[in-house]
């Protein structure tokens, strides 16, 4: 049994990223095998998780996943020495479904894995009250496993050691304490951190979280306070819609969930990939091509004048299928406007029209029920995804692919469209329920 922790927090922006990779890298460096992992539905922070930790993250949703998927998830840990998960947005932030909280949360994902939570607080502008914050996180839930808590961005040692009375006297354990520095953010826009491929030398970076937190943090506590482990058999992993599948991989198309691409392959398919950022066609003996998420609107001049890329992608949907989520999907429509207002034609292969230049904002799990087939799902499946992005539809006139809803059964607009073979969504695959 592998052994695990919880990294989260009370909120977002608190630090909690550049604590994870630091402590990713801290223990590789320490000689261990260290098993990252995401609670929630997360495109980004994975790919950092696989620079510092040098091991595949995998994405746990218990909103989304079945006890199957989940404990196939589980089972990527599989000859680590440790596990590290990372939360998101605050400890006990989830969907909140007919009334009742917690489903979906970082600390449902604790719960049902046995991770005790260690939480990075942010303790600047306060010293004694960071406690209160403590103690009712700690004390919210008694079933959930503590570890204790990391004070982040500590101004001075008085500040340090008056807010480490306010731990001890509320009964929490510190397990570290960071001193404020204005280097350890990492770089932002609109959906979050940039992607890891676009940091400017993000080796440097997570070595220089490693070092940070070996200087201020106790290690050794956070080893002896890892617990849990995986509750019965491993299963298998989503199933692959195509035996070959042409996957565009790019700094416009990089958000595919690891665990559908772990599960693909596993099963035997072959993933073809293909920049259309270099105007690279798709493998023409592709059975299918998938365009993931990304963000397209950052470079849709190069797309609609990528004309290699395009005309493949055309003369492929002429027979064979084409599917795209979100940024891929926006990249099939007919025209992409960006935040300058300027209109890029994109492959066409849909009517959909899109804008940055009035961004709405989009945000929520989604439950799909298919109108018509969509590559390894038959009409009337239901799917389970994520919608995350700042799009404004202008028009989406083409037959509608599934009826979506929210987590809490409530219609959705963003219906996602079909042609022929070519097909498209703005939610991000999670994964198909079980029938």
């Amino acid at each position: 049994m592998t052994k695990g922790l919880m990294i989260s927090a009370p909120a977002s922006g608190t630090g909690k990223t550049t604590v994870m990779l630091g402590l990713l890298r801290a223990l590789r460096d320490d000689g261990l095998v260290v098993q990252p992992y995401k609670s929630g539905p997360d495109y980004i922070d994975p790919a950092f998780h696989l620079a510092a930790a040098g091991r595949s993250s995998f994405n746990f949703d218990t909103w989304a996943m079945d006890p199957s998927l989940l404990a196939g998830v589980a089972a990527k840990m599989d000859g680590a020495d440790i596990c590290v998960a990372e939360g998101s947005m605050g400890l006990f932030d989830g969907v909140a479904t007919r009334g009742q909280t917690g489903f979906g949360t970082s600390a449902e994902t604790a719960l049902h894995m046995g991770w005790p939570v260690v939480l990075v607080i942010d303790v600047g502008g306060q010293a004694q009250s960071a406690a209160a914050t403590a103690l009712g996180f700690k004390s919210y839930n008694p079933d959930l496993p503590f570890a204790g808590v990391i004070l982040n961005r500590v101004a001075s040692p008085r500040h340090e050691r008056l807010t480490r009375l306010g731990m001890k006297k509320a009964g929490v354990k510190v397990l570290g304490a960071l001193p404020r520095r204005g280097d350890l953010k990492l770089p932002e826009r609109h959906l979050g951190l940039i992607q890891a491929v676009e940091h400017p030398d993000l080796e440097a970076a997570i070595a220089g979280y490693a070092a940070f937190l070996r200087d201020n943090v106790d290690l050794e506590a956070l080893k002896v306070a890892a617990q849990g482990g995986p509750s019965g058999p491993a299963q298998a992993l989503p199933t692959p819609p195509a035996q070959r599948i042409a996957l565009a991989r790019d700094a416009a198309f990089s958000f595919t969930y690891p665990h559908l691409l772990e599960g693909w392959r596993a099963a035997g398919a072959e993933i073809l990939p293909f920049s259309p950022l270099s105007d690279q066609a798709p493998d023409p003996s592709a059975d299918l091509v998938w365009l993931p998420g990304g963000y397209p609107e950052l470079h849709a001049g190069t797309l609609a004048n990528a004309q290699t890329y395009l005309s493949g992608l055309r003369k492929h949907a002429q027979t064979k299928a084409v599917h795209g989520e979100c940024g891929g999907y926006m990249a099939l429509g007919n025209t992409l406007i960006d935040k300058d207002g300027v209109r890029h034609q994109m492959a066409g292969l849909l009517g959909l029209v899109t804008s940055y230049e009035k961004r709405k904002f989009h945000l929520g799990y989604r439950r799909a029920v298919l109108q018509a087939p969509l590559p390894g799902f038959a009409t009337g499946a239901a799917l389970r995804g994520h919608e995350f992005h700042y799009t404004s539809i202008l028009d989406e006139p083409d037959a509608p692919l599934a009826h979506v809803f929210d987590a809490d059964g409530n219609p959705v607009p963003e219906t996602g469209s079909r042609v022929g073979n070519v097909t498209g969504t703005f939610f991000h695959l999670i994964t198909g329920e079980a029938s």
